[in-house]
């Protein structure tokens, strides 16, 4: 319980910092002309993947070794649903700077 309690305050102290570089990013893909939902995108599969890795972390913690390797299972599969419509973009463009395509 005292690692759930931890973890938690620590997470609160640096939740300012965090919103603060995620509106520097979301400024910097704007001035870049970059579309923000990918950005959006990237931000929220940063998130999964620190949640994933808390987690994985809090039940090795409490013994649970097994638990902990599903947990990161599961956010690595959230991670790639969600990178397919980036990937897509990506081989896209590729495909389209080859000529003959």
């Amino acid at each position: 319980m005292l690692v759930v309690f931890v973890g938690s305050v620590i997470f609160l102290f640096l939740i300012d910092q965090v919103y603060e570089i995620i509106r520097m990013v979301e400024r910097i893909a704007t001035n870049a002309n970059v579309n923000l939902i990918y950005v959006e995108t990237i931000l929220k599969i940063i998130g999964i993947a620190y949640i994933a890795e808390f987690g994985a972390q809090l039940t090795k913690d409490a013994g649970q070794g097994a638990i902990a390797s599903k947990i990161e299972l599961g956010g690595k599969i959230l991670i790639l649903t969600m990178a397919i419509p980036i990937l897509t973009v990506i081989i896209e463009t590729v495909l389209g700077m080859i000529p003959g395509s």
